[in-house]
């Protein structure tokens, strides 16, 4: 399985974006209505995801193309690479992470969160089928982790709420995947996401693994994969954009109301990087995160931001955030 960490710490490589902007592609007014218009969208990924299987089932059935959208779902280089993309406007949209948003705007970049995916943060301790712990057992434990800073912030602040830090316990850092450390035994317990560390437990561990949400134990509610748009494009182009989300809107309703449906065109669209065993379960444990899906599903809330920020400030992963306001719109949603 791939690294589910969500702190890309390349994630500019040091770039200044402002200075670098390109011209971002996307037809308006009457050209648009005369053919569609390309709209390129960066994923968050180099190597295709269940994550995508909304808007790869979305293109397939026609939802972009009836709103004049030509949507090319774009793989990035490297897992850096998506903001740079987007930044530098070579991408119109991407399907990004919270923390990516907040470390682009950071460096100046551009680029705008427009909608989340999911309704919450999954991320928490998974352990062994039958093994489950409570805040306060983990100490003494042996726990599995990826090398980034919102990953640690999160086991920090889960730690905090038993009276216990990160002191208090043993991190092994995995620098590409913390599952094999727990069925190997070597840890007691890792970090992850039910539907990517929890997925692989269930298909490469064939078990129910034992889940300890964060969010339970002072950890903002805060969903880790949103939809972002490049701010010169979103300007320059608020009907596509708007057009954009209504497509995906009903892309993610349509893909949850017919699972079997959507994991057959990702099976098509991407058969060369398709373990059909995972796929179907990450879908499967991806859709609860987005059922029902609704005209609220993809709005994003000011005081759940508020209490992000709050939060990284507190642990120093960002010294001075900006507003909550200047991190993202709920303007371009259905």
């Amino acid at each position: 399985m791939k690294r589910r960490a969500f702190l890309v710490g390349t994630v500019l490589a040091g770039a200044t974006l402002l200075g670098s902007l390109l011209p971002a592609p996307g037809l308006t007014g009457a050209a648009a209505a005369a053919s569609p218009a390309k709209v390129t969208f960066i994923q968050e990924w180099p190597v295709a995801d269940g994550f995508w299987i909304p808007w790869v089932l979305g293109k397939d059935k026609g939802f972009y193309a009836e709103e004049g959208i030509d949507l090319d779902i774009v793989a990035p280089p490297t897992v850096a690479d998506t903001m740079k993309f987007l930044g530098t406007g070579r991408a119109n949209v991407a399907f990004t992470t919270v923390m990516d948003v907040i470390f682009a705007k950071e460096q100046g970049a551009p680029v705008e969160a427009i909608g989340r995916y999911g309704k919450e943060n999954n991320w928490g301790i998974i352990s062994q089928q039958g093994k489950p712990y409570t805040v306060a057992e983990l100490k003494g434990k042996t726990i599995g982790i990826y090398n980034d800073a919102w990953s640690k912030a999160q086991l920090a602040l889960m730690l905090k709420s038993a009276g216990l830090t990160l002191n208090d316990v043993n991190m092994v850092t995995a620098a590409d995947d913390t599952v094999p450390l727990l069925l190997q035994k070597r840890v007691d317990a890792i970090t992850g996401i039910t539907n990517a560390e929890g997925t692989e437990m269930t298909t490469m561990g064939k078990q129910t693994p034992e889940f300890l949400a964060a969010i339970k134990h002072g950890v903002p509610n805060t969903p880790i994969l949103m939809f972002a748009g490049n701010q010169a494009w979103l300007k320059a182009n608020p009907q596509l954009a708007k057009a954009f989300m209504r497509a995906t809107e009903k892309s993610i309703r349509y893909a949850v109301e017919h699972p079997d449906e959507g994991v057959a065109a990702f099976g098509k669209a991407y058969s060369k990087a398709y373990d059909a065993t995972f796929i179907k379960q990450q879908w499967a444990d991806t859709v609860p995160l987005l059922a029902p899906v609704d005209g609220r599903s993809l709005q994003m809330d000011l005081a759940v931001w508020k209490e992000l920020l709050t939060a990284i400030q507190a642990q120093g992963i960002v010294k001075s955030p900006l507003p909550a306001e200047q991190y993202f719109s709920n303007q371009y949603l259905p």
